[in-house]
């Protein structure tokens, strides 16, 4: 097998031209085996391996800078650049990242798990290239989907106005082309970029300036000639405006034409946009089919495609929601739904169907979302925002500004909050509570299972005034009746789940199940632990913390969140600006960030297992006796 003998873009270099769609057809077979095994995002990598090769064959990574964006299509190029030993550990713990990953390799260059970020850190690269006097290219790659967010906008602006060499690659596995379309394209795209052709251009046009009264006004009404053909023929109007050069499109799966437009960009001044078409899927007909499913996919079976499904005694928290906002909006037609582009991940499809005129999805644009849910609120709707907690960071000014500072009916659905596992840390919903915390009006709560959860939503929707971010796992409930109605909680109070005299242990959210085990442990060594569902993070229940100080009942928080800011640092306020003293030890995540494998494996690292806080707590309270 040829690929057998590529661990670097050199080697990929020494492979004649005609060998390359072998290799192609070689990575797609090891891509499509290798992640039957492990899961991992198939369809983007299967889309872009044709694309890649080209990259790595005609450039000089790691002196020329790809950026992938978003990095979840990066598979081929980790493979080229000498990790496809790696893949068996793909999102594994302490194995291979799924995104780029600076420490892995040289050749990583960027590391995107959100997107829209490339062409702002190429345009940074671009910059600090010129500034040093050195010569290379940079090269974001980037997804139309990418392409949308305002970010992305942003950039696109400024490199066009500073017109820095830069090749920007437009990973477009949306449009279908007609082959007449894309030649006219590309034969336009090279008479832009051909030396003789501008250079001809230009001296016509100063010929016929030259020639009294007619010259001027002929030249002129040939521009405006050429711009309405422009207008009329080519698709890259958009970005020539911006100060781009536009090639394409170009079929992203044939090697041959991707080569010559490339060449084509690499030997153009200024900032150049090359147009590529991909098919997510590619080459694999299940990913090809239902490129959703296969974006990011579990293990499956390479024959019939069909997933290796985990059995679950317990709904996921993303599907409690999504048929609870189902029954919201049944009850108040005032309820709306809002994601950036993750109505599936979020379990709105169904919704979707059922109200297709009070759903909508913004696409990758949190920011807009943001404000986009705040102005319905102010037109009396009720906008539930399904967003991920690490994609809520990119709408943070949105959410001071425009609905905390307003005091806006808006329902922050904060899904993904806690460890997400595979995808790792750029992906961890760990900050939201410090985040939000410190924004007034702002009401923060968890559930302990998914009955709750539902009530909680119903009660953010229809009995709180004012934001609401209710934040909930993407993992599986605990099994639990559902209550057929439902039911308001009373906002700010805590929940006693069991009695103690020895130690209080509060937590908050997904950590209420393992403080009950742990409680169960430490009982083993006898120490009674009372336990309590905090429920909310904001608004306190101080009325039960004032209780636990007039006992003097040693504290101990517990949340999967960071510390810093989190849940445990509320309560620490809390005692020390009403001037009590009392043991407190905040257990969350410390000030690091934890990186790819299983949930379990990251609540381990950061000591959040029942036996880990057993010793944890121990510790503590003998320490504290001590003391006394």
């Amino acid at each position: 097998m040829l690929l057998e003998q590529i661990n670097s873009p050199e080697q990929l270099k020494q492979r004649n031209v005609e060998e390359l769609p072998k290799v192609a057809e070689e990575i797609r077979q090891f891509l499509i085996h290798s992640l039957s095994e492990t899961g991992g995002h198939l369809a983007s990598n299967l889309g872009v391996v044709e694309l890649t090769i080209a990259l790595h064959y005609l450039f000089d990574s790691p002196k020329d800078k790809l950026l992938w964006d978003v990095g979840h299509q990066a598979y081929v190029h980790k493979l080229l650049t000498g990790r496809g030993h790696l893949f068996p550990t793909l999102r594994q713990h302490k194995g291979l990242c799924g995104f780029p990953k600076m420490r892995e390799s040289e050749h990583d260059v960027w590391e995107t798990g959100h997107s829209s970020t490339s062409l702002s850190g190429a345009m940074g690269m671009a910059a600090a290239r010129d500034i040093k006097g050195e010569s290379y290219q940079v090269i974001p790659i980037i997804g139309d989907g990418a392409l949308t967010g305002g970010m992305a906008l942003e950039a696109l602006n400024h490199i066009g106005e500073e017109k820095k060499n830069m090749i920007v690659i437009l990973n477009d596995n949306e449009m279908s082309i007609s082959p007449n379309v894309g030649a006219l394209h590309n034969h336009l795209g090279r008479l832009r970029t051909n030396t003789g052709y501008n250079k001809l251009k230009d001296e016509v046009e100063a010929l016929l300036r030259k020639i009294p009264s007619v010259g001027g006004p002929f030249a002129n009404t040939l521009e405006r000639i050429k711009d309405s053909l422009k207008y009329l023929v080519v698709s890259g109007v958009f970005f020539e405006h911006l100060g781009f050069t536009y090639l394409g499109p170009v079929d992203g799966h044939e090697i041959d034409e991707l080569m010559e437009i490339l060449r084509q960009a690499a030997h153009t001044k200024g900032p150049v946009l090359v147009h590529v078409v991909t098919k997510k899927g590619y080459g694999y007909e299940p990913a090809e089919n239902d490129s959703v499913v296969y974006h990011g996919v579990g293990t499956y079976k390479i024959e019939s495609g069909s997933l290796h499904k985990k059995s679950a005694k317990a709904p996921a928290y993303p599907a409690v929601f999504g048929e609870t906002v189902i029954k919201l909006a049944e009850q108040n037609e005032k309820v709306v739904a809002i994601t950036p582009a993750m109505i599936t991940g979020s379990k709105l499809n169904a919704f979707q169907e059922r109200f297709p005129k009070r759903c909508f999805d913004v696409g990758i644009a949190e920011q807009h979302a943001v404000t986009f849910a705040a102005g319905m609120a102010t037109q009396g709707l009720k906008p539930i925002l399904a967003i991920y907690s690490t994609f809520l960071q990119r709408g943070y000014d949105q959410l001071i500004h425009d609905v905390c500072r307003q005091n806006l009916d808006v329902v922050f659905a904060v899904d993904r909050a806690g460890f997400v596992g595979e995808d790792g840390e750029t992906h961890q919903g760990v900050y939201d509570i410090s985040f939000m915390r410190n924004q007034p009006n702002m009401v923060i709560m968890m559930p302990k299972d998914e009955n709750e959860f539902q009530h909680m939503l119903y009660t953010a929707t229809e009995h709180i005034h004012g934001p609401v971010a209710v934040r909930y796992s993407k993992g599986a409930g605990l099994g639990v009746q559902m209550d057929a109605a439902f039911k308001p909680i009373p906002v700010g109070k805590a929940e006693v789940l069991r009695e103690g005299s020895d130690v209080a242990l509060l937590a908050f959210g997904t950590m209420v199940s393992p403080a009950l085990q742990t409680a169960e442990y430490l009982l083993e060594q006898g120490i009674q632990a009372k336990v309590i569902n905090a429920r909310f993070a904001k608004p306190l229940d101080e009325a039960l913390l004032v209780e636990l100080a007039r006992e003097q009942m040693p504290v101990v928080t517990i949340e999967e969140a960071c510390i810093q800011g989190g849940f445990g640092s509320a309560v620490l306020e809390f005692y020390a600006n009403e001037g009590l003293s009392l043991p407190v030890l905040p257990l969350g995540i410390p000030d690091v960030y934890v990186e790819h494998g299983s949930v379990s494996q990251q609540l381990e690292e950061v000591g959040l297992t029942p036996s880990q806080m057993v010793t944890t707590i121990t510790q503590f309270m003998a320490q504290k006796k001590q003391q006394v």
